[in-house]
């Protein structure tokens, strides 16, 4: 049968079931393109190329990461496995080794799907405009017979080595220098890791499971069982239903606030002591702020990311507080090809991925849950009081709509509120924003086409929750006016 990559190399990363899409020939052959679009070229001086491969807790994942490995091998590249880890636990890995890296995740998808998420040393990304595309290119000729797939083309002869080293203790070490928590009060957290990476992660970052010093938590674990078939709930917190045993959990040990983790624990979403989800625009606002205090003081003149869907409540209070604020497309190689452009001390999204200068300008979520951790321990206020200094507008979260003709219906939204409104700012950046914010009711809302499904995702927000939920209906209706729709959350 034959295999088409167009259907699982997505925009930033791979992306299919396994074995059907996403099999061990599939990543061989990806193992030899990434070898030659990326590591050799890349590499400098006289040093044989390498990469760092790392893997989450999906069944799939040792078969896959050996067959990559062999094609990166073949072409005289060695390699550094660091086996279990998250995403960040990867990108922490190529940033401290100057390697470029793999990490082999579908991070909140099902148990049957896998993938691999790109990066240049230091933790740079590697999407369909920075190498990604001419990866698949190569792969898919290797895949078809045009080119051959093994040559031995590195810069030294023979085949490259392969060798396993530890870094989960240096990944926490690392993270815990970043964040002062030294007069933090007491705080009890549940942290529901989804049968997902933070299983490995939050003992050794949080606790003391890689030999550092405990702090001032008392943590309840829910789901810290590796396990790829996630037997508890999907790991996608950005769906609710997915928060639901967490929420409970919290009111339940009448603790402090919860943190979920997705799969591959890259990102990190907060539940306050209510149980209330706390909106992760909310949280960029909050750990922003922090990150732009420090700059302050010490005489730099902060700049701060955000994609274009998460609340204006991110410009409006760091540029208050001192920042330059760059609004980007949605997605992680816009956004990390951004904080490089401009130095950024600190960049986030709406869906709950957050990027650290410090961090090799890559997103960590448990560097952010640190973040959280210490705004909430050196003041007195609960975690709802915090996060709502931090919402003073009202959002729609994303909503998905099945569409024939995206193109169409978005055509449509425009010439209704053009119509409607004269005077309305409309933008095409990332979809189309159309924006009634400079006038009164302020409202915003944003429609973009999804890559690879027939979907169109609109995100909505006013200064009045009434205006809110009618610019949120009446553009539904023009939406999914002639077609049928479903309801949902994204998750990148």
């Amino acid at each position: 049968m034959a295999i088409d990559l167009s259907s699982i190399v997505k925009a930033y990363d791979v992306r299919g079931v396994v074995p059907d899409q996403f099999s061990p020939q599939v990543a061989e052959a990806l193992g030899v393109a990434f070898a030659r679009v990326v590591v050799i070229p890349d590499a400098t001086g006289s040093a044989r190329p390498g990469v760092v491969i790392g893997r989450d807790m999906r069944d799939s994942g040792p078969e896959l990461v050996d067959a990559f490995a062999r094609g990166l091998t073949s072409e005289g590249v060695d390699v550094t496995l660091i086996g279990l880890c998250s995403t960040d636990g990867l990108y922490y890995a190529s940033g401290q080794l100057s390697l470029p890296g793999a990490m082999f995740t579908a991070s909140h998808n099902p148990a049957r799907y896998n993938g691999i998420k790109l990066c240049r040393s230091g933790a740079r990304p590697v999407g369909q405009e920075t190498g990604l595309a001419e990866i698949r290119e190569l792969a898919q000729g290797i895949l078809d017979g045009v080119t051959t797939g093994s040559t031995s083309a590195g810069s030294t002869s023979g085949a490259g080595s392969v060798t396993q080293r530890d870094l989960l203790a240096d990944y926490a070490g690392f993270l815990r220098s970043l964040v002062d928590l030294a007069d933090a009060r007491p705080l009890k957290v549940v942290v529901d890791a989804g049968n997902g990476m933070a299983g490995l992660t939050v003992p050794a970052v949080l606790g003391d499971a890689a030999g550092l010093a405990g702090l001032p938590l008392d943590l309840v674990p829910l789901y810290f069982e590796l396990d790829g078939s996630f037997p508890n709930h999907e790991a996608n917190p950005l769906d609710p239903a997915n928060l639901i045993d967490l929420q409970a959990a919290v009111v339940a040990n009448e603790a402090d606030l919860g943190l979920a983790f997705d799969g591959d624990a890259d990102r990190c979403f907060v539940v306050d002591e209510r149980g209330g989800a706390v909106s992760p625009s909310a949280i960029t606002a909050l750990v922003g702020l922090a990150e732009v205090t420090k700059e302050l003081a010490e005489g730099r003149t902060p700049t701060v990311i955000h994609n274009l869907i998460t609340s204006r409540a991110v410009p409006d209070l760091l540029s208050a507080a001192g920042a330059t604020t760059v609004r980007t497309r949605v997605g992680h190689s816009f956004i990390k090809a951004q904080m490089a452009e401009h130095g950024a001390v600190f960049g986030g999204e709406h869906s709950a991925h957050y990027y650290f200068r410090d961090f090799w300008f890559a997103d960590t979520g448990m560097l952010a849950a640190l973040h959280v951790l210490a705004a909430l321990s050196t003041q007195d206020h609960t975690m709802s009081e915090l996060a709502e200094m931090f919402e003073p507008y009202y959002g729609s979260g994303e909503i998905n709509s099945t569409v024939s003709d995206a193109a169409a219906a978005t055509d449509r939204v425009l010439d209704a509120y053009r119509a409607a409104y004269p005077g309305v700012v409309v933008d095409t950046l990332d979809g189309v924003t159309v924006s009634h914010w400079e006038a009164h009711p302020q409202w915003w809302f944003n429609l973009r086409a999804s890559n690879t499904e027939p979907l169109l995702r609109l995100n909505v927000e006013a200064a009045d929750e009434d205006i809110m939920e009618k610019v949120r209906d009446d553009v539904l209706s023009l939406v999914r006016e002639t077609a049928g729709s479903a309801e949902g959350e994204e998750a990148l």
